[in-house]
């Protein structure tokens, strides 16, 4: 049975809380709660949970959303002409994505709920990865032994070094220090073809040592749970 239609206001209502809680969770994470949301969103915790009846199901819904988008940018991978390119758009536009959503991220690593609730997401994305990995394997762009996982698996602890990169350095700092990700991306690319002429250009220079032991700094005094 098809779920009723709502009114405009309370449609409006959930599409506020929708995009507050996506801001919330990508800043604060998924400990942020549903009253946080309903703040950042404006209206009322009874509004809020009349349109959610939890945090865990207004956080299904945002995920519902993101993996919709990150379908989107599969199949702009898949559709490239260019195998090796189709790879590299979709582990930048999907690195950017998770870089700056610290929800996602706990999500996409097990770090939120039973892991195996948010199977689902996997099971959409998984055979697409999949797909660009075959495409790019299949033209001699990428080493044999290669696979979509692996492509997935790397995407988590990139995530990681971004994640660590936005949580414990100051403010004036994160800019710099949050784009860290990127060159590591381009040194596993490097890694992924199966030759190359010379090394590719990093696009973000290394850490100076004072950054490193402030990043590193920010690790061992905000342990994860």
């Amino acid at each position: 049975m098809a779920e009723p239609k709502l009114r405009k206001d309370a449609a409006l209502n959930r599409e506020r809380l929708l995009t507050a809680g996506r801001e919330v969770f990508a800043q604060r994470g998924l400990d942020a709660t549903l009253n946080d949301v309903a703040h950042h969103a404006g209206v009322g915790v009874g509004t809020a949970y009349r349109r959610f009846a939890n945090k865990e199901e207004l956080i299904d819904a945002i995920l519902a959303q993101q993996v919709e988008e990150l379908e989107a940018i599969l199949a702009e991978a898949l559709a490239h002409p260019d195998p090796w390119e189709g790879l590299v758009l979709y582990l930048e536009r999907s690195l950017a994505i998770q870089a700056k959503d610290r929800g996602m991220a706990q999500v996409l690593s097990g770090q939120f709920a039973q892991p195996q609730k948010y199977d689902w997401g996997r099971d959409r994305l998984a055979p697409l990865v999949n797909q660009v990995a075959d495409r790019a394997r299949e033209a001699g762009l990428l080493r044999e032994d290669v696979t979509g996982t692996d492509l997935i698996l790397l995407q988590v602890a990139l995530t990681a070094i971004a994640s660590t990169a936005q949580d414990g350095p100051p403010p004036d700092e994160r800019d710099d220090i949050g784009q860290l990700y990127r060159r590591y991306l381009w040194m596993l690319l490097d890694g992924l073809r199966p030759y190359r002429d010379k090394a590719t250009a990093l696009p973000v220079p290394p850490l100076t040592t004072a950054q490193t032991h402030l990043l590193l700094g920010s690790v061992s005094t905000h342990p994860r749970d």
